[in-house]
């Protein structure tokens, strides 16, 4: 085995051992860590040893004990170690799992290509590795945890999940499990995507404002729609002025002024899957678009609804709901023991899991004593104090008091083509049964 994966091995099982053998505040944080981690990962997940090895690798990075990191308290109690090896440990605070797909493979190490962000990595592996990817074929996913050597290559920090070649449409949905179960390793070692994709959602709450007037928004579903609509074109109009290009010229007309042949503006198209007045960036850099902003598109069952609420948030996105007139006209009438259905519908703000904890800090700002009042009553809970015990209380529902980077922020081309592709091959595989049922036989 290489010296430095040898070292780097060895010294991660210190540090596993060192967080297994704890007591006191640790142990109680990798309890309450692995707890909470194991309710979050999806039905389809295996609750296997393999998910309970992945989640103690990620407390090694990211779990806290009070304000402290483990891999500081490692340290700290390690003074002994070597400044190469404090390096090593200290270099695992880059650690990411990811989605790969394995590219090449030899005796000693791998190039992996992460499927979130298009980064490749030099693994090195050992022995048991090494006959495991053995049976992997090039370009086969493989879900792991991989942690920094040093500047120029990796190692497997947890145990390998090997899936097989996967078509379009697979790929797309376990890249939509990889981003429920593993949030904070959405882009892995991209934090500059990161960061683009949290600006992108702060500029499309600020032209949501700018369009509507307001934060908070309610119509009927089939004129929401058109609305949203409306906003998406107007936002892509604002980029094409700002790339100073006009937006009534013909896509030829654009591609000569850009210097683009027509074969490259045809290829972009194809990629983008959209329309012309989308590609303002390719057309003002004259080089791949990186980040795409996914069109918003109301469910079904949203369209048909009477009423919609949308609410608008920096961060949090958009939180689209079809009750929540009613909800507020509960809270201002202040009559809420007159009010037949009060229980029910609190309960459904609370139960719900798409109803965010956003929704509840500004319902608790607009309607402070109303909201406390209520709530004594629905939870049966005299006692209970807004100020006090909010938190305790959004927590006791799972409610999530920590944003997430939402639906709305904008995705790297290379996955807005995956996704757009699988949709598409979903939907002629559809059209195929469709057809081929139509033409007689059994149910026709």
């Amino acid at each position: 085995m290489d010296a430095n994966l040898k070292t780097a091995k060895e010294l991660h099982s210190q540090l596993i051992d060192f967080a297994l053998d704890a007591e006191g505040d640790l142990a109680v944080s990798l309890e309450t860590y692995s707890a909470e981690q194991l309710a979050n990962f999806s039905q389809s997940q295996s609750q296997g040893g393999v998910l309970q090895e992945m989640v103690l690798n990620m407390f090694l990075t990211e779990g806290m004990v009070g304000d402290k990191k483990l891999i500081d308290i490692f340290l700290e109690s390690h003074p002994d170690l070597s400044p190469e090896k404090r390096d090593i440990v200290n270099g695992w605070r880059r650690s990411f799992a990811g989605l790969f797909a394995a590219n090449k493979i030899s005796d000693e190490n791998c190039i992996l290509k992460n499927w979130l962000t298009n980064k490749q990595y030099l693994v090195k592996i050992d022995e048991k590795e090494q006959q495991q990817l053995k049976r992997a074929k090039e370009g086969e996913i493989l879900l792991a945890r991989i942690v920094p050597i040093n500047d120029n290559f990796w190692m497997f920090s947890s145990p390998i999940t090997l899936m097989g070649r996967l078509g379009k449409p697979k790929l797309a949905v376990a890249i939509g499990n990889f981003k429920k179960n593993y949030k904070n390793n959405l882009y892995g070692d991209a934090p500059e995507l990161l960061e683009e994709a949290w600006l992108s959602v702060e500029k499309y709450h600020q032209n949501f404002v700018k369009f509507f007037g307001r934060d908070e928004v309610t119509l009927p579903g089939y004129q929401l729609e058109q609305k949203l609509g409306e906003l998406q074109e107007q936002v892509q109009e604002s980029r094409l002025e700002a790339a100073g290009i006009d937006s009534s010229k013909s896509l030829q007309e654009m591609a000569q002024d850009a210097d683009i042949s027509d074969e490259e503006m045809t290829d972009v198209a194809e990629q983008m899957g959209v329309e012309s007045k989308v590609l303002s960036q390719v057309l003002d850099s004259k080089q791949s678009i990186k980040m795409v902003t996914p069109k918003v598109e109301l469910p079904n069952h949203l369209k048909k609804a009477e009423e919609v609420t949308v609410l608008s948030f920096p961060r949090w996105g958009q939180i689209f709901l079809t009750n929540y007139t009613q909800l507020k006209n509960l809270l201002a009438d202040n009559n809420i023991e007159e009010q037949a259905n009060s229980a029910k519908l609190v309960k459904e703000y609370l139960e719900s899991p798409e109803i965010k904890a956003c929704v509840w800090q500004r319902l608790s700002e607009e309607y402070p004593q109303q909201l406390e009042k209520l709530l004594q009553q629905v939870l049966n809970r005299p006692n209970f104090n807004l100020e006090t015990d909010y938190v305790e209380l959004l927590k006791e529902f799972n409610k999530n008091l920590n944003v997430e980077l939402p639906e709305i922020a904008s995705v790297p081309l290379h996955l807005h083509n995956l996704f757009q592709e699988a949709l598409s091959e979903v939907k002629g595989k559809s059209s195929k049964k469709a057809k081929s049922k139509s033409k007689g036989g059994f149910g026709s």
